[in-house]
């Protein structure tokens, strides 16, 4: 038990220093406003002029964290695997819907939430196949 959740913290944490590290990669190539995050308008008018490229690398972040995550929780986890990669593809899940509402991104970005769980679960499965051929 103590090791699944161990293993769920740190998918998590593996998980977002990947997402992480795709968000910094966009901002780089897609620099912020003058004044950051701090008026509305100005982001609403920031992410309304970002080429579909953008929005693409952040959907590859948030599903990778999804599939990085759970690939590592499932490595991690000795007794369930499957379970500790769906759990942090889950919280992933959780965190990309409030995302979504908190920030204007485009409609079409949706199409990523049934993405975290797949991503998640092929990570799964990737982990158990070579942890069983090994």
């Amino acid at each position: 038990m103590l090791r699944s959740i161990i293993a769920v913290v740190i998918g998590l944490i593996a998980g977002m220093i990947f997402n992480m590290a795709l968000v910094v990669l966009n901002i780089a190539l897609y620099p912020m406003p003058e004044g950051g995050w701090d008026d509305p308008d100005m982001v609403a008018i920031y992410f309304f002029k970002l080429p579909f490229m953008a929005f693409f690398i952040v959907l590859v972040a948030h599903v990778g964290q999804a599939f990085v995550g759970g690939l590592i929780a499932a490595l991690v986890s000795s007794k369930a695997p499957v379970l500790c990669a769906m759990i942090v593809g889950s919280i992933s899940l959780i965190l990309g819907i409030l995302n979504m509402m908190s920030l204007p991104l485009p409609a079409w970005m949706w199409i990523e939430m049934p993405l975290y769980l797949i991503a998640a679960y092929a990570a799964a499965r990737l982990a158990t196949n070579r942890v069983a051929v090994a």
